[in-house]
């Protein structure tokens, strides 16, 4: 578990991260902040498309360029959206690529948390490297 005083900037960098998200036509946005094993930041937006399976959620962007700069496991993730709303089914299985003991954070728009869980609750069952063994 991540101390109190890291949560709370994570959970206010999400937040920010949200303003930036690119959602013309759900409008619904999201911000996401992840945490390396190294302390790292990095932050992520959804961003949609016309073609809409083009786009792409805010925790894969996060997870995403965490990866391109070489990390590979994660302490914390934290999504924010106006309601608290859950990652989706796509978000969960990359979540699960890189450690199912990582802390998930759910936020409101307010820093509120209103899930606070780990990947591994999110995804039972999950599809892991592991599997393909």
């Amino acid at each position: 578990m991540i101390e109190e005083e890291l949560r709370q900037k994570l959970i206010h960098l999400a937040v920010q991260a949200r303003e930036r998200a690119y959602a013309p036509y759900s409008h619904y946005a999201v911000g996401a902040i992840v945490l390396s094993d190294s302390g790292k930041i990095y932050d992520g937006v959804n961003i949609e498309n016309a073609a809409y399976p083009s786009g792409i959620c805010a925790e894969r962007v996060a997870i995403f360029k965490a990866v391109s700069e070489g990390e590979r496991r994660f302490k914390a993730i934290v999504v924010a959206t106006e309601n608290g709303g859950s990652p989706c089914g796509a978000c969960r299985q990359v979540m699960a690529e890189f450690g199912l003991d990582t802390e998930v954070l759910i936020v409101n728009t307010e820093g509120q948390t209103v899930i606070e869980t780990t990947v591994a609750q999110l995804l039972p069952g999950a599809f892991t490297p592991e599997s393909l063994q």
